[in-house]
């Protein structure tokens, strides 16, 4: 796949732009922005009684919502266990012009955040005392999930560029490994994906977008 450029979205962090695909990697509304609220607010901040959180995400890309997940997990003392899936990762010169660090002046996490691009494919490491790091470089619908999550960032491509992702087999897959309780969140809302994660058991809410977003979905494993 051509690798992607770096483009500035309206909040000043940076996002990518995928030609082949037209597609950009963040809402252009502003990446840093979009991250918080469908990743964090509605997502890890959901889980807050909890102590221990397995995550899984499904497109690494830039590596933005591990990077707040990380930090998330410093302010609340949690511990995370955080597994990521992509199937086409970035070149080392595009994540080292990325501008997450100094746009969310997060310079104490500068050096995890070089580590969690650099460090080995398919290997699991520890970034911090409360932070287990896995990142898989495969497709998603090669992966065995033999592990179950509590929370799902579900963060691929939109389901016009990238049907193949949204899936009753790839959300029935997903479903089978998320613990009772568990949620799936997508800054998605369309209303077929609706209907595909209620189909395969996950009971499904509408709830407040981002900026530039009436909607995003949170679906629940009861």
């Amino acid at each position: 796949m051509q690798q992607p450029i770096i483009i500035i979205t309206k909040d000043g962090s940076h996002s990518l732009y995928n030609s082949e695909l037209n597609e950009h990697y963040h809402s252009v509304h502003g990446a840093i922005q979009e991250s918080l609220h469908v990743f964090i607010e509605a997502g890890l901040k959901y889980l807050t009684k909890q102590k221990e959180i397995k995550i899984l995400e499904v497109g690494f890309g830039t590596g933005l919502n591990v990077l707040l997940s990380l930090i998330e997990s410093s302010k609340q003392n949690t511990k995370i266990n955080y597994t990521t899936i992509e199937a086409f990762p970035l070149d080392s010169n595009i994540v080292a012009n990325l501008n997450y660090i100094k746009q969310h002046d997060a310079y104490l996490f500068e050096e995890k955040f070089n580590l969690i691009h650099s460090c080995k494919w398919n290997n699991e490491i520890k970034i911090s005392n409360n932070f287990v790091f896995t990142k898989l470089n495969s497709k998603m619908q090669n992966v065995v999930l033999n592990e179950h999550y509590d929370l799902i960032y579900f963060d691929a491509f939109a389901p016009s560029s990238q049907p193949e992702m949204w899936t009753k087999d790839i959300f029935k897959k997903i479903f089978n490994a998320t613990n009772t309780n568990g949620i799936l969140v997508t800054y998605c809302a369309k209303g077929e994906v609706k209907r595909t994660l209620k189909n395969v058991g996950y009971t499904v809410e509408s709830i407040k977008g981002p900026p530039g977003k009436r909607e995003m979905i949170r679906a629940v494993k009861y």
